[in-house]
Protein backbone atom coordinates (compact mmCIF):
# COMPACT_ATOMS: atom_id res chain seq x y z
CA UNK A 1 0.00 0.00 0.00
CA UNK A 2 1.14 3.34 -0.74
CA UNK A 3 1.76 5.96 1.60
CA UNK A 4 -0.57 8.85 0.51
CA UNK A 5 -3.34 5.97 0.38
CA UNK A 6 -2.49 4.43 4.09
CA UNK A 7 -2.63 8.38 5.13
CA UNK A 8 -5.90 8.85 3.93
CA UNK A 9 -7.05 6.04 4.76
CA UNK A 10 -5.52 6.73 8.60
CA UNK A 11 -7.26 9.80 8.38
CA UNK A 12 -10.66 8.37 7.17
CA UNK A 13 -10.82 5.88 9.22
CA UNK A 14 -10.68 8.22 12.88
CA UNK A 15 -13.93 8.52 14.45
CA UNK A 16 -14.64 12.24 13.86
CA UNK A 17 -14.42 11.28 9.99
CA UNK A 18 -15.30 7.61 9.85
CA UNK A 19 -19.18 8.75 9.26
CA UNK A 20 -18.73 10.57 6.10
CA UNK A 21 -17.84 7.14 4.48
CA UNK A 22 -21.94 6.66 5.22
CA UNK A 23 -23.08 9.78 3.32
CA UNK A 24 -21.48 8.28 -0.22
CA UNK A 25 -24.27 8.66 -3.05
CA UNK A 26 -25.35 5.92 -5.30
CA UNK A 27 -27.95 6.18 -8.28
CA UNK A 28 -28.16 3.52 -11.37
CA UNK A 29 -29.27 3.65 -14.53
CA UNK A 30 -30.39 0.56 -16.35
CA UNK A 31 -31.33 0.10 -20.07
CA UNK A 32 -33.60 -3.01 -21.58
CA UNK A 33 -35.16 -3.50 -24.53
CA UNK A 34 -38.82 -4.40 -24.92
CA UNK A 35 -39.32 -7.68 -26.72
CA UNK A 36 -42.42 -9.04 -27.31
CA UNK A 37 -43.23 -12.86 -26.52
CA UNK A 38 -41.10 -14.42 -29.19
CA UNK A 39 -38.05 -12.59 -28.52
CA UNK A 40 -38.18 -10.53 -31.06
CA UNK A 41 -37.70 -5.98 -31.03
CA UNK A 42 -41.04 -4.75 -29.87
CA UNK A 43 -42.01 -2.43 -32.40
CA UNK A 44 -44.58 -0.80 -30.50
CA UNK A 45 -44.53 2.57 -29.05
CA UNK A 46 -43.67 3.96 -25.40
CA UNK A 47 -45.97 2.22 -23.45
CA UNK A 48 -48.00 5.81 -22.70
CA UNK A 49 -48.84 3.95 -19.12
CA UNK A 50 -45.50 4.40 -18.53
CA UNK A 51 -46.01 8.11 -18.74
CA UNK A 52 -43.68 10.38 -20.98
CA UNK A 53 -40.02 9.57 -22.06
CA UNK A 54 -39.24 13.22 -22.13
CA UNK A 55 -40.66 14.11 -18.94
CA UNK A 56 -40.66 11.21 -16.24
CA UNK A 57 -37.54 11.45 -13.67
CA UNK A 58 -37.58 7.60 -13.78
CA UNK A 59 -38.99 5.90 -16.58
CA UNK A 60 -37.35 7.39 -20.67
CA UNK A 61 -36.05 5.77 -23.21
CA UNK A 62 -32.85 5.66 -24.50
CA UNK A 63 -31.91 5.55 -28.38
CA UNK A 64 -34.73 3.78 -29.87
CA UNK A 65 -38.33 3.69 -28.66
CA UNK A 66 -37.91 -0.07 -27.88
CA UNK A 67 -35.39 0.91 -25.67
CA UNK A 68 -36.12 1.60 -22.12
CA UNK A 69 -34.01 3.35 -19.48
CA UNK A 70 -34.60 2.95 -15.87
CA UNK A 71 -33.53 6.19 -13.46
CA UNK A 72 -32.96 5.38 -9.34
CA UNK A 73 -33.15 8.54 -7.23
CA UNK A 74 -29.71 9.11 -5.34
CA UNK A 75 -29.35 7.02 -2.02
CA UNK A 76 -26.59 6.83 0.64
CA UNK A 77 -27.52 2.95 1.01
CA UNK A 78 -26.70 1.17 -2.53
CA UNK A 79 -29.22 -1.25 -0.84
CA UNK A 80 -31.61 1.38 -1.24
CA UNK A 81 -30.98 2.18 -5.00
CA UNK A 82 -31.23 -1.65 -5.63
CA UNK A 83 -35.12 -1.58 -3.96
CA UNK A 84 -35.63 2.20 -5.85
CA UNK A 85 -34.50 0.23 -9.11
CA UNK A 86 -36.63 -3.18 -7.85
CA UNK A 87 -40.16 -0.80 -7.70
CA UNK A 88 -39.54 0.70 -11.18
CA UNK A 89 -39.20 -2.74 -12.78
CA UNK A 90 -42.38 -4.21 -10.68
CA UNK A 91 -44.07 -1.00 -12.01
CA UNK A 92 -42.93 -1.38 -15.92
CA UNK A 93 -43.42 -4.73 -15.72
CA UNK A 94 -47.32 -4.87 -14.77
CA UNK A 95 -47.46 -2.40 -17.45
CA UNK A 96 -46.39 -4.59 -20.15
CA UNK A 97 -48.81 -6.41 -22.48
CA UNK A 98 -47.37 -9.32 -23.65
CA UNK A 99 -43.56 -7.91 -23.51
CA UNK A 100 -40.90 -8.61 -21.46
CA UNK A 101 -37.55 -6.86 -20.56
CA UNK A 102 -35.14 -8.23 -22.47
CA UNK A 103 -31.99 -10.24 -19.81
CA UNK A 104 -29.16 -9.32 -21.26
CA UNK A 105 -27.19 -6.54 -22.83
CA UNK A 106 -26.56 -7.88 -26.20
CA UNK A 107 -29.39 -7.55 -28.18
CA UNK A 108 -32.33 -9.71 -29.23
CA UNK A 109 -32.95 -10.92 -33.16
CA UNK A 110 -33.28 -7.25 -34.59
CA UNK A 111 -35.21 -6.11 -38.01
CA UNK A 112 -33.46 -4.49 -40.40
CA UNK A 113 -31.98 -1.31 -39.74
CA UNK A 114 -35.00 0.83 -41.30
CA UNK A 115 -37.26 -0.80 -39.48
CA UNK A 116 -35.71 -0.25 -35.85
CA UNK A 117 -37.70 2.72 -34.26
CA UNK A 118 -36.24 5.73 -33.01
CA UNK A 119 -36.85 7.14 -29.55
CA UNK A 120 -39.46 10.46 -30.06
CA UNK A 121 -40.42 12.43 -27.55
CA UNK A 122 -43.25 15.05 -28.90
CA UNK A 123 -42.85 18.25 -30.71
CA UNK A 124 -41.12 20.64 -28.01
CA UNK A 125 -38.23 22.05 -29.66
CA UNK A 126 -36.08 20.31 -26.82
CA UNK A 127 -37.97 16.78 -27.36
CA UNK A 128 -37.49 17.16 -31.62
CA UNK A 129 -33.65 18.01 -30.52
CA UNK A 130 -33.46 14.36 -28.97
CA UNK A 131 -35.40 12.73 -31.93
CA UNK A 132 -33.00 14.30 -34.65
CA UNK A 133 -29.52 13.87 -32.29
CA UNK A 134 -30.47 9.99 -32.81
CA UNK A 135 -31.29 10.51 -36.02
CA UNK A 136 -27.75 11.72 -36.73
CA UNK A 137 -26.06 8.56 -34.03
CA UNK A 138 -28.32 6.77 -36.59
CA UNK A 139 -26.70 8.06 -39.53
CA UNK A 140 -23.14 8.13 -38.18
CA UNK A 141 -23.15 4.35 -36.67
CA UNK A 142 -26.11 2.33 -37.93
CA UNK A 143 -28.87 1.72 -35.75
CA UNK A 144 -27.96 -2.04 -34.47
CA UNK A 145 -25.19 -0.73 -32.48
CA UNK A 146 -27.77 1.63 -30.72
CA UNK A 147 -29.54 -1.38 -29.50
CA UNK A 148 -27.00 -2.15 -27.48
CA UNK A 149 -28.07 -2.15 -23.55
CA UNK A 150 -25.70 -1.73 -20.10
CA UNK A 151 -25.87 -0.36 -16.60
CA UNK A 152 -24.68 2.86 -15.79
CA UNK A 153 -23.86 3.02 -11.63
CA UNK A 154 -23.25 6.86 -10.25
CA UNK A 155 -21.39 7.47 -7.35
CA UNK A 156 -20.16 10.91 -4.94
CA UNK A 157 -18.06 11.06 -2.13
CA UNK A 158 -19.41 13.95 -0.26
CA UNK A 159 -18.17 17.30 -0.10
CA UNK A 160 -17.00 17.17 3.76
CA UNK A 161 -15.08 14.30 3.15
CA UNK A 162 -12.67 15.85 0.20
CA UNK A 163 -12.63 19.00 2.32
CA UNK A 164 -11.10 17.20 5.30
CA UNK A 165 -8.63 15.06 2.60
CA UNK A 166 -7.97 18.98 1.32
CA UNK A 167 -7.17 20.16 5.05
CA UNK A 168 -5.10 17.71 5.81
CA UNK A 169 -2.52 17.69 2.43
CA UNK A 170 -2.38 21.51 3.09
CA UNK A 171 -4.04 22.24 -1.03
CA UNK A 172 -4.82 26.38 -1.11
CA UNK A 173 -7.03 25.32 -4.03
CA UNK A 174 -10.49 26.48 -3.81
CA UNK A 175 -12.77 23.79 -2.78
CA UNK A 176 -14.07 23.42 -5.80
CA UNK A 177 -10.54 22.66 -7.85
CA UNK A 178 -9.71 20.12 -5.32
CA UNK A 179 -12.71 17.96 -5.53
CA UNK A 180 -13.07 18.12 -9.26
CA UNK A 181 -8.84 17.46 -9.34
CA UNK A 182 -9.65 14.34 -6.97
CA UNK A 183 -12.30 13.05 -9.18
CA UNK A 184 -9.98 13.27 -12.14
CA UNK A 185 -7.55 11.83 -10.33
CA UNK A 186 -10.48 8.84 -9.53
CA UNK A 187 -10.99 8.40 -13.28
CA UNK A 188 -7.45 7.98 -14.06
CA UNK A 189 -7.10 5.34 -11.92
CA UNK A 190 -10.30 3.89 -13.04
CA UNK A 191 -8.78 3.86 -16.35
CA UNK A 192 -6.00 2.04 -14.96
CA UNK A 193 -8.22 -0.56 -13.52
CA UNK A 194 -11.60 -1.07 -15.04
CA UNK A 195 -10.30 -4.35 -16.92
CA UNK A 196 -10.62 -5.78 -13.23
CA UNK A 197 -14.57 -4.87 -13.67
CA UNK A 198 -14.94 -6.61 -16.52
CA UNK A 199 -13.18 -9.51 -15.85
CA UNK A 200 -15.42 -9.69 -13.06
CA UNK A 201 -18.65 -8.58 -14.11
CA UNK A 202 -18.60 -8.68 -17.73
CA UNK A 203 -21.47 -11.06 -18.94
CA UNK A 204 -21.92 -11.04 -22.54
CA UNK A 205 -19.28 -13.73 -23.99
CA UNK A 206 -21.57 -14.32 -26.85
CA UNK A 207 -24.49 -12.37 -28.88
CA UNK A 208 -26.91 -13.53 -31.69
CA UNK A 209 -25.43 -13.82 -34.97
CA UNK A 210 -27.79 -11.29 -36.43
CA UNK A 211 -26.15 -8.66 -34.57
CA UNK A 212 -23.34 -8.78 -36.69
CA UNK A 213 -25.59 -8.46 -40.22
CA UNK A 214 -22.95 -10.04 -42.75
CA UNK A 215 -20.13 -7.25 -41.01
CA UNK A 216 -16.60 -8.87 -41.13
CA UNK A 217 -15.70 -10.46 -37.60
CA UNK A 218 -13.60 -12.90 -35.64
CA UNK A 219 -16.08 -14.37 -33.90
CA UNK A 220 -16.76 -18.34 -33.34
CA UNK A 221 -19.90 -19.94 -34.16
CA UNK A 222 -20.88 -21.63 -31.40
CA UNK A 223 -24.05 -22.65 -33.05
CA UNK A 224 -26.10 -21.32 -36.47
CA UNK A 225 -27.71 -18.59 -34.72
CA UNK A 226 -25.01 -17.69 -31.48
CA UNK A 227 -21.46 -16.17 -32.04
CA UNK A 228 -18.71 -16.01 -29.62
CA UNK A 229 -15.22 -16.03 -27.75
CA UNK A 230 -14.14 -18.59 -25.70
CA UNK A 231 -12.61 -16.56 -23.28
CA UNK A 232 -14.80 -13.49 -24.12
CA UNK A 233 -16.15 -11.39 -20.95
CA UNK A 234 -17.77 -8.47 -22.44
CA UNK A 235 -18.38 -8.20 -25.89
CA UNK A 236 -20.54 -5.63 -25.86
CA UNK A 237 -17.39 -3.42 -24.45
CA UNK A 238 -15.06 -4.95 -27.59
CA UNK A 239 -14.43 -2.99 -30.86
CA UNK A 240 -17.15 -5.30 -32.03
CA UNK A 241 -18.93 -2.33 -30.38
CA UNK A 242 -19.19 1.64 -31.64
CA UNK A 243 -16.84 1.54 -34.40
CA UNK A 244 -16.24 5.60 -35.08
CA UNK A 245 -13.26 7.01 -37.00
CA UNK A 246 -14.39 10.04 -36.08
CA UNK A 247 -13.84 9.64 -32.53
CA UNK A 248 -10.84 7.52 -33.16
CA UNK A 249 -8.74 10.65 -32.96
CA UNK A 250 -10.41 12.10 -29.61
CA UNK A 251 -9.00 11.64 -26.75
CA UNK A 252 -9.85 13.83 -23.85
CA UNK A 253 -7.09 14.27 -21.44
CA UNK A 254 -8.06 12.74 -17.83
CA UNK A 255 -5.17 14.84 -16.51
CA UNK A 256 -7.03 17.55 -15.67
CA UNK A 257 -10.90 18.82 -15.55
CA UNK A 258 -10.05 22.09 -17.80
CA UNK A 259 -8.50 19.72 -20.62
CA UNK A 260 -11.15 17.14 -20.77
CA UNK A 261 -14.00 19.56 -21.17
CA UNK A 262 -11.64 21.84 -23.92
CA UNK A 263 -11.20 18.86 -26.00
CA UNK A 264 -14.89 17.67 -26.14
CA UNK A 265 -15.92 21.77 -26.53
CA UNK A 266 -13.34 21.27 -29.30
CA UNK A 267 -14.80 18.10 -30.91
CA UNK A 268 -18.73 19.55 -30.63
CA UNK A 269 -17.27 22.44 -32.66
CA UNK A 270 -15.03 20.79 -35.36
CA UNK A 271 -16.41 19.37 -38.71
CA UNK A 272 -15.79 16.28 -39.58
CA UNK A 273 -15.50 15.99 -43.75
CA UNK A 274 -17.66 12.75 -43.90
CA UNK A 275 -20.09 14.26 -42.00
CA UNK A 276 -20.20 17.28 -43.94
CA UNK A 277 -20.79 15.27 -46.88
CA UNK A 278 -23.78 13.70 -45.01
CA UNK A 279 -25.33 17.14 -44.90
CA UNK A 280 -27.49 17.99 -41.69
CA UNK A 281 -30.11 18.10 -43.87
CA UNK A 282 -32.00 16.90 -47.11
CA UNK A 283 -35.48 17.95 -48.37
CA UNK A 284 -35.63 20.65 -45.43
CA UNK A 285 -35.68 17.24 -42.84
CA UNK A 286 -33.15 17.36 -40.50
CA UNK A 287 -30.16 14.37 -40.82
CA UNK A 288 -28.19 15.22 -37.92
CA UNK A 289 -27.92 18.01 -35.20
CA UNK A 290 -24.65 19.33 -36.81
CA UNK A 291 -21.85 18.17 -39.18
CA UNK A 292 -19.47 17.48 -36.21
CA UNK A 293 -17.31 15.20 -34.85
CA UNK A 294 -19.69 15.31 -32.28
CA UNK A 295 -23.18 16.13 -32.23
CA UNK A 296 -23.51 17.36 -28.81
CA UNK A 297 -20.92 16.08 -25.62
CA UNK A 298 -22.69 12.81 -24.76
CA UNK A 299 -21.88 10.99 -28.06
CA UNK A 300 -18.21 10.59 -26.97
CA UNK A 301 -18.54 7.46 -25.68
CA UNK A 302 -16.24 6.32 -22.34
CA UNK A 303 -16.25 3.75 -19.95
CA UNK A 304 -16.37 6.69 -17.27
CA UNK A 305 -17.56 10.52 -16.94
CA UNK A 306 -17.33 13.64 -14.94
CA UNK A 307 -20.48 14.43 -14.23
CA UNK A 308 -22.44 17.25 -12.56
CA UNK A 309 -26.27 17.86 -12.29
CA UNK A 310 -27.26 20.45 -14.36
CA UNK A 311 -29.63 23.02 -14.60
CA UNK A 312 -32.91 23.36 -17.30
CA UNK A 313 -31.29 24.22 -20.12
CA UNK A 314 -27.73 23.67 -19.37
CA UNK A 315 -25.87 21.24 -20.71
CA UNK A 316 -22.97 19.17 -19.45
CA UNK A 317 -20.10 20.34 -20.14
CA UNK A 318 -21.35 24.27 -19.22
CA UNK A 319 -22.38 22.70 -15.84
CA UNK A 320 -18.39 21.15 -15.12
CA UNK A 321 -16.95 24.03 -16.21
CA UNK A 322 -19.06 26.32 -14.24
CA UNK A 323 -19.31 24.08 -10.71
CA UNK A 324 -16.91 21.27 -11.10
CA UNK A 325 -17.28 17.49 -11.10
CA UNK A 326 -19.94 16.47 -8.58
CA UNK A 327 -20.11 12.51 -9.14
CA UNK A 328 -18.83 9.88 -11.89
CA UNK A 329 -20.99 7.88 -13.81
CA UNK A 330 -19.82 4.50 -14.58
CA UNK A 331 -20.63 2.97 -17.82
CA UNK A 332 -19.21 0.12 -18.77
CA UNK A 333 -21.23 -2.33 -16.46
CA UNK A 334 -23.01 -5.65 -18.16
CA UNK A 335 -26.15 -6.07 -17.57
CA UNK A 336 -26.51 -9.99 -15.90
CA UNK A 337 -28.93 -11.89 -17.10
CA UNK A 338 -29.61 -14.23 -14.53
CA UNK A 339 -30.13 -11.06 -12.33
CA UNK A 340 -33.70 -9.68 -12.30
CA UNK A 341 -32.43 -5.84 -12.37
CA UNK A 342 -29.17 -6.79 -13.94
CA UNK A 343 -27.11 -5.72 -10.71
CA UNK A 344 -27.24 -6.91 -7.13
CA UNK A 345 -26.33 -5.70 -3.75
CA UNK A 346 -22.43 -7.37 -4.17
CA UNK A 347 -21.56 -6.25 -7.05
CA UNK A 348 -23.13 -2.56 -5.75
CA UNK A 349 -20.68 -2.85 -2.73
CA UNK A 350 -17.71 -3.77 -4.46
CA UNK A 351 -18.11 -1.09 -7.08
CA UNK A 352 -17.87 1.09 -3.96
CA UNK A 353 -14.79 0.01 -2.49
CA UNK A 354 -13.47 -0.39 -5.88
CA UNK A 355 -14.30 3.54 -6.77
CA UNK A 356 -13.24 4.26 -3.52
CA UNK A 357 -10.00 3.05 -3.72
CA UNK A 358 -10.01 4.80 -7.43
CA UNK A 359 -10.42 7.99 -5.39
CA UNK A 360 -7.84 7.56 -2.50
CA UNK A 361 -4.72 5.78 -4.35
CA UNK A 362 -1.96 7.67 -5.78
CA UNK A 363 -3.05 8.71 -9.22
CA UNK A 364 0.05 10.31 -11.33
CA UNK A 365 -1.19 11.90 -15.23
CA UNK A 366 -1.15 9.22 -17.93
CA UNK A 367 1.45 9.69 -19.77
CA UNK A 368 0.45 8.23 -23.63
CA UNK A 369 2.50 4.80 -23.02
CA UNK A 370 0.20 4.17 -19.95
CA UNK A 371 -2.81 5.55 -21.94
CA UNK A 372 -2.00 3.21 -24.73
CA UNK A 373 -1.67 0.13 -22.05
CA UNK A 374 -4.74 1.09 -20.47
CA UNK A 375 -7.12 0.86 -23.22
CA UNK A 376 -4.93 -2.57 -25.02
CA UNK A 377 -5.55 -4.28 -21.26
CA UNK A 378 -8.83 -3.31 -20.99
CA UNK A 379 -9.77 -4.72 -24.67
CA UNK A 380 -7.58 -8.02 -23.91
CA UNK A 381 -9.75 -8.50 -20.98
CA UNK A 382 -13.00 -7.85 -23.18
CA UNK A 383 -11.69 -10.56 -25.64
CA UNK A 384 -9.85 -12.86 -24.00
CA UNK A 385 -10.08 -12.00 -20.09
CA UNK A 386 -10.65 -16.24 -19.18
CA UNK A 387 -7.79 -17.17 -20.96
CA UNK A 388 -5.72 -18.78 -19.09
CA UNK A 389 -1.94 -16.99 -18.37
CA UNK A 390 -3.35 -14.10 -19.96
CA UNK A 391 -1.11 -11.14 -19.99
CA UNK A 392 -1.59 -7.41 -19.20
CA UNK A 393 0.85 -4.90 -19.49
CA UNK A 394 2.08 -2.40 -16.01
CA UNK A 395 4.66 0.08 -16.36
CA UNK A 396 6.13 -1.52 -19.35
CA UNK A 397 6.67 -4.96 -18.13
CA UNK A 398 4.41 -8.34 -18.97
CA UNK A 399 1.93 -9.21 -15.69
CA UNK A 400 -0.54 -12.18 -14.89
CA UNK A 401 -4.08 -10.84 -15.04
CA UNK A 402 -4.74 -13.53 -12.02
CA UNK A 403 -1.68 -11.83 -9.96
CA UNK A 404 -2.15 -8.14 -10.80
CA UNK A 405 -6.46 -9.08 -10.22
CA UNK A 406 -4.83 -10.67 -6.41
CA UNK A 407 -2.73 -7.18 -5.77
CA UNK A 408 -5.74 -5.02 -6.76
CA UNK A 409 -8.29 -7.07 -4.17
CA UNK A 410 -5.46 -7.21 -1.72
CA UNK A 411 -5.47 -3.26 -1.66
CA UNK A 412 -9.58 -3.04 -2.40
CA UNK A 413 -9.31 -4.93 0.69
CA UNK A 414 -8.27 -2.34 3.49
CA UNK A 415 -11.25 0.06 1.44
CA UNK A 416 -13.51 -2.73 1.93
CA UNK A 417 -12.94 -3.18 5.48
CA UNK A 418 -13.10 0.88 5.96
CA UNK A 419 -16.96 0.76 4.67
CA UNK A 420 -17.57 -2.24 6.56
CA UNK A 421 -16.48 -0.09 10.14
CA UNK A 422 -18.16 2.87 9.19
CA UNK A 423 -21.45 1.05 8.73
CA UNK A 424 -20.87 -1.76 11.52
CA UNK A 425 -21.24 -4.78 9.09
CA UNK A 426 -19.34 -6.84 7.08
CA UNK A 427 -20.68 -6.91 3.60
CA UNK A 428 -18.54 -4.74 1.87
CA UNK A 429 -15.52 -8.08 3.05
CA UNK A 430 -18.04 -10.35 2.29
CA UNK A 431 -18.81 -8.90 -1.74
CA UNK A 432 -14.78 -8.71 -1.94
CA UNK A 433 -14.54 -12.53 -1.11
CA UNK A 434 -16.60 -13.22 -3.91
CA UNK A 435 -14.40 -11.30 -5.73
CA UNK A 436 -11.54 -12.94 -4.83
CA UNK A 437 -13.27 -16.55 -5.54
CA UNK A 438 -13.95 -15.53 -9.30
CA UNK A 439 -10.13 -14.46 -9.86
CA UNK A 440 -9.26 -18.16 -8.63
CA UNK A 441 -11.91 -19.87 -10.07
CA UNK A 442 -12.67 -18.06 -13.78
CA UNK A 443 -15.84 -20.65 -14.52
CA UNK A 444 -17.48 -18.16 -11.27
CA UNK A 445 -17.57 -15.21 -13.48
CA UNK A 446 -20.31 -13.94 -15.22
CA UNK A 447 -19.26 -14.55 -18.78
CA UNK A 448 -18.44 -18.56 -18.00
CA UNK A 449 -21.65 -19.06 -16.39
CA UNK A 450 -23.57 -17.54 -19.37
CA UNK A 451 -21.51 -19.75 -21.56
CA UNK A 452 -21.77 -22.62 -19.98
CA UNK A 453 -25.73 -22.71 -20.54
CA UNK A 454 -24.97 -22.48 -24.01
CA UNK A 455 -22.53 -24.67 -24.80
CA UNK A 456 -25.14 -26.68 -23.01
CA UNK A 457 -27.02 -26.75 -26.23
CA UNK A 458 -29.33 -23.59 -25.73
CA UNK A 459 -29.09 -20.44 -28.70
CA UNK A 460 -28.19 -17.05 -27.55
CA UNK A 461 -31.89 -16.03 -28.12
CA UNK A 462 -33.53 -18.73 -26.49
CA UNK A 463 -31.67 -18.22 -23.04
CA UNK A 464 -31.81 -14.56 -22.90
CA UNK A 465 -35.94 -14.90 -23.69
CA UNK A 466 -36.04 -18.01 -20.85
CA UNK A 467 -34.24 -15.31 -18.60
CA UNK A 468 -36.61 -12.47 -19.72
CA UNK A 469 -39.87 -14.68 -18.91
CA UNK A 470 -37.95 -15.85 -15.47
CA UNK A 471 -37.45 -12.36 -14.61
CA UNK A 472 -41.04 -10.97 -15.25
CA UNK A 473 -42.89 -14.10 -13.32
CA UNK A 474 -40.22 -12.90 -10.40
CA UNK A 475 -41.81 -9.36 -10.81
CA UNK A 476 -45.24 -10.16 -11.19
CA UNK A 477 -44.72 -12.52 -8.24
CA UNK A 478 -44.37 -10.11 -5.90
CA UNK A 479 -46.36 -6.53 -6.99
CA UNK A 480 -46.50 -3.09 -5.68
CA UNK A 481 -48.40 -1.99 -2.78
CA UNK A 482 -51.75 -0.56 -3.89
CA UNK A 483 -49.88 2.77 -2.47
CA UNK A 484 -46.95 2.10 -4.50
CA UNK A 485 -48.60 1.74 -7.65
CA UNK A 486 -51.12 4.06 -7.57
CA UNK A 487 -48.09 6.78 -6.96
CA UNK A 488 -46.23 5.39 -10.02
CA UNK A 489 -49.53 6.12 -11.97
CA UNK A 490 -49.44 9.63 -10.83
CA UNK A 491 -46.14 10.16 -11.69
CA UNK A 492 -46.68 8.57 -15.23
CA UNK A 493 -49.64 10.77 -15.42
CA UNK A 494 -47.97 13.93 -14.85
CA UNK A 495 -44.96 13.06 -17.04
CA UNK A 496 -47.99 13.22 -19.52
CA UNK A 497 -48.79 16.39 -18.84
CA UNK A 498 -45.40 18.03 -18.41
CA UNK A 499 -44.89 17.31 -21.81
CA UNK A 500 -48.02 18.87 -22.75
CA UNK A 501 -47.46 21.90 -21.14
CA UNK A 502 -43.93 22.20 -22.62
CA UNK A 503 -45.69 21.83 -26.31
CA UNK A 504 -48.09 24.21 -25.84
CA UNK A 505 -45.77 26.86 -24.16
CA UNK A 506 -42.94 26.54 -27.40
CA UNK A 507 -42.41 29.82 -28.73
CA UNK A 508 -40.11 30.05 -32.16
CA UNK A 509 -39.12 27.69 -34.80
CA UNK A 510 -36.90 24.65 -34.29
CA UNK A 511 -34.36 25.70 -36.33
CA UNK A 512 -33.72 28.68 -34.36
CA UNK A 513 -33.49 26.85 -31.33
CA UNK A 514 -31.23 24.08 -32.84
CA UNK A 515 -28.93 26.86 -33.27
CA UNK A 516 -28.97 28.48 -30.76
CA UNK A 517 -28.54 25.23 -28.73
CA UNK A 518 -25.12 24.60 -30.79
CA UNK A 519 -24.13 28.71 -30.26
CA UNK A 520 -24.41 27.81 -26.57
CA UNK A 521 -21.09 25.21 -26.59
CA UNK A 522 -19.32 27.62 -29.38
CA UNK A 523 -19.56 30.15 -26.53
CA UNK A 524 -18.11 28.91 -24.21
CA UNK A 525 -14.12 30.54 -23.16
CA UNK A 526 -11.48 27.74 -23.30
Amino acid sequence: MSDLLSRRLTLLGQPANLSLLGQCLHGIERECLRVDSQGQLALTPHPQALGAALTHPQITTDYSESLLEFITPTETDPAQTLADLERIHRFAVSQLDGEYLWSPSMPCPLPDEATIPIARYGDSHIGKLKYVYRKGLALRYGKTMQCIAGIHYNFSLPEALWQVLQAAEGDSSSARDYQSARYIALIRNFRRYSWLLMYLFGASPALDSSFMRGRPHQLQSLDADTLYLPYATSLRMSDLGYQSEAQAGLTPCYNDLVSYTDSLRQAVGTPYAPYVAMGTKKDGEWLQLNSNILQIENEYYSNIRPKRVTYSGERPIQALMARGVQYVEVRCLDINPFLPLGIDLSEARFLDAFLLFCALQDSPPLGGDECHACTDNFLSVVKEGRLPGLQLQRDGQAIGLQAWADELLEQIASLADLLDRSQDAGYHRQALDAQRAKVADPALTPSAQVLAQLQAGERFRDFALRQSQAHADYFRSQPLSAEQQAAFEAAAAQSLRDQADMEAEEQGDFDSFAAAYQASILALAT
